[in-house]
């Protein structure tokens, strides 16, 4: 308890100096703790996969310790499915910023394509992550309870774009905005994830600027195509 001299008054001033800020503190360092745990787990399971992470270096990386690891997540499993919720929603705050609805629908389908292309070129471990839990067949995913609400925005904005598309008579009718948009992260994906495997098969060099330039410009004319009338 703080003191004042004899016959002096505690000033408001005084008061707030002397006020316990210890839980605010507390609450900045846990969230500090538990951010630290998530970027080194995804770096280790993004690195190892689900069965080839190991906890003790996770806690190593984030500075941690394997208590508090599973006093923030519970276990491995948990944590990899908040792993998998924060990758998500990621991709989908950084979709936000693209105001795709202050757009024609032209322009908001490919910058939708340039942003998938270039948001999964710029994070590989988005992909690894992805490739592990469809190896186990999404049963984290299975358990969350945030993810469809992450994804549903995304796909409810391609509808609109799609709508608008055809009111104008610039789209076709009758496109499925989920199969629309799984084809733009799909043409993505694929060429992405086997990049190395198809580069010795076909002889080319499917990492360079040339090539990765050309794959954008080639997924762009190859959606629009499809979903553009001729003029």
């Amino acid at each position: 308890m703080s003191e004042t001299l004899p016959g002096a008054v505690a000033t408001p001033s005084a008061l707030r100096r002397h006020k316990p800020v210890a839980p605010v503190r507390a609450a900045r360092d846990a969230k500090r703790t538990e951010a630290s745990i998530l970027a080194a787990a995804t770096e280790e399971f993004a690195r190892h996969g689900l069965g080839g992470a190991r906890v003790d270096r996770i806690a190593l990386r984030a500075r941690s310790n394997k208590r508090m690891l599973y006093y923030y997540f519970g276990s491995k499993d948990a944590l990899f499915l908040a792993v998998l919720e924060n990758a998500y929603a990621g991709i989908r705050r950084a979709e936000e910023g693209l105001n795709l609805l202050n757009t024609d629908p032209v322009d908001g389908v490919r910058r939708l394509i340039e942003f998938t292309w270039q948001f999964f070129a710029n994070h590989p471990e988005f992909l690894a992550l992805l490739n592990s839990e469809n190896l186990h067949e999404a049963r984290h995913l299975k358990r969350s309870r945030q993810i469809r609400g992450m994804n549903s925005p995304l796909i409810e904005t391609l509808a609109v774009l799609l709508r608008r598309g055809q009111r104008s008579g610039e789209f076709r009718s009758k496109v499925d905005p989920l199969q629309l948009y799984i084809s733009i992260a799909g043409l993505s994906y694929f060429y992405l994830s086997n990049s190395h495997t198809l580069s010795t098969v076909f002889g080319r060099d499917l990492f360079s600027a040339p090539q990765r330039k050309a794959r954008l410009e080639h997924m762009v004319a190859l959606v629009l195509g499809y979903l553009t009338l001729p003029g």
